[in-house]
């Protein structure tokens, strides 16, 4: 791998940044809670998505990752879903995991080194709660079994609440069965004519925290590098991870927390009693991908992101600004074949320079803000050296020069994942033909047949420029 420059994180254990050093040197594992599949993953659900897409993407240009993302898919919502519907569970659930991946493809996030699914995993999940039992961090009482919170001292040291507060400072359900009011569930006694799994407290399901420990330790071990996901997720759910997996490991479950801060629509929380939840689907539907992934990394992940209409129209009018200074280089390295330097060296130093700030800012705490305004620096650099290149009739500034910013832009690209892909760049052959006919019209003086070609791509969304480094085209957003 290569080298790289120092990495910090905001731990939200700790609450400060922190040098990033993984267990293992070279590898790092890394898992984030994945959706429960019972509907399409709405616009909230997309920031975690993307920006943990964008984390796994930059720490994999230094080390191995292994990515887990679970898909839960037992839940009371997709057992009430499914009534609903008039199917069963696991149908359900298969189809909104097809769905997710589909949706997940759309906003340009590869899929996960593994996406472990609960079901598949019931053994794993039997077998962890069985080893509480038998060391007295969990009891069984009516069929179903309970975490005991008393047995571990450092209950709420994510969330920085000692348990006697967490006890009264939130909305904790009734129920004669639990030792503790803040005791929580680990398995469920199957109700009559819901989907169960056979255990040695009788037929039941998991409860939603126990599964995320059973599967990130099948998958990665008693100890994580880094785990994350939205800010909601922080109690009770990874605190409760925390506590049954340590109970059982007695090593720390995870060397790094992170999570992302809420997503508002229109400054205002999306909910259904409000009638504002935009599913990712529907809003890739209209709006590129590389718009949204923007947007969403236009804000710093621990601040709330409020995701407008109009902020997406400026993401897209700035993707264009980047792609087309892009498709700019692109042009003229693929004209130029004079292969002198000439004076580049200060030019050369300045790219460098936007390098190294591209990788400071994407390696403290993953500012992607500033990594951005890195990638305008060298929109700036590239279009002042093309223009001074015209302006003292040169034609074209020095090849190492151009070849650099394109390394450059695929770089950030890599990381950000933020440009148009690569094929809807590339003329095709009736395209080509016909702006090679257009140019022959110009020649001989027939600009009626020059329009008439300009107005026939126009219609078909291509848009010509006459530029000094000859004929460009682009389509149109």
């Amino acid at each position: 791998m290569s080298p790289h420059p120092p990495i910090t994180i905001y731990n939200s254990m700790t609450r400060r940044k922190e040098p990033f050093v993984p267990l293992q040197p070279n590898q790092v594992s890394m898992y984030v809670c994945g959706p429960t599949v019972y509907d399409l993953i709405h616009i909230g659900n997309a920031r975690p998505l993307i920006f943990f897409d964008v984390v796994r993407r930059y720490l994999s240009l230094f080390y191995k990752v292994t990515y887990v993302v679970n898909f839960t898919d037992v839940d009371d919502k997709l057992i009430r879903r499914a009534e609903q519907v008039g199917t069963s569970m696991l149908e359900l659930a298969e189809q909104n995991i097809r769905d997710f991946m589909q949706d997940a493809q759309s906003l340009k996030v590869s899929p996960a080194t593994v996406h472990p699914r609960v079901t598949e995993n019931m053994t794993e999940i039997i077998d962890f709660i069985t080893a509480l039992v038998d060391r007295g961090f969990a009891y069984e009482s009516g069929g179903d079994v309970y975490f005991r919170t008393a047995s571990f001292p450092e209950y709420g040291k994510l969330s920085h609440q000692p348990l006697h507060e967490l006890q009264y400072g939130i909305r904790v359900d009734v129920d004669e069965r639990k030792e503790h009011p803040q005791d929580f569930v680990l398995w469920k006694g199957a109700k009559s004519g819901e989907i169960c799994w056979p255990s040695p407290w009788g037929d039941g399901r998991p409860g939603w925290h126990i599964e995320c420990s059973a599967m990130a330790r099948k998958y990665l071990g008693d100890t994580i590098d880094l785990h994350g996901g939205g800010a909601d997720l922080n109690f009770p759910h990874h605190e409760c991870e925390i506590a049954q997996t340590e109970s059982l490991t007695g090593q720390p479950f995870a060397r790094y927390w992170m999570h992302n801060a809420f997503l508002n629509l229109n400054q205002e929380k999306m909910s259904k009693s409000l009638g504002n939840v935009v599913n990712a689907r529907e809003l890739a539907n209209k709006h590129k991908a590389e718009a949204i992934r923007f947007l969403m990394l236009s804000t710093h992940y621990r601040n709330p992101l409020n995701f407008t209409d109009e902020a997406l129209v400026q993401a897209q009018n700035s993707i264009d600004r980047i792609a087309n200074c892009r498709k700019n280089v692109q042009h003229l390295i693929s004209q130029t074949v004079e292969t002198t330097t000439g004076n580049a060296a200060a030019k050369m130093e300045r790219l460098q320079a936007i390098r190294q700030m591209f990788h400071a800012k994407m390696s403290d705490d993953f500012n992607t803000p500033d990594a951005i305004t890195a990638m305008f620096e060298l929109v700036a650099e590239a279009n002042a050296l093309m223009g001074s290149a015209s302006s003292v009739g040169s034609g074209v500034p020095p090849l190492t020069l151009l070849r650099e910013i394109e390394a450059l832009f695929l770089l950030m690209d890599q990381v950000l994942g933020i440009l148009p892909e690569a094929d809807e760049e590339l003329l095709d052959a009736e395209v080509e033909r016909l702006i090679s006919e257009r140019t022959e019209a110009r020649k001989a003086r027939n600009f009626q047949r020059a329009d008439e070609i300009r107005d026939q791509l126009t219609a078909q969304g291509i848009l010509l420029e006459d530029t000094v480094q000859g004929i460009r085209w682009r389509r149109k957003t």
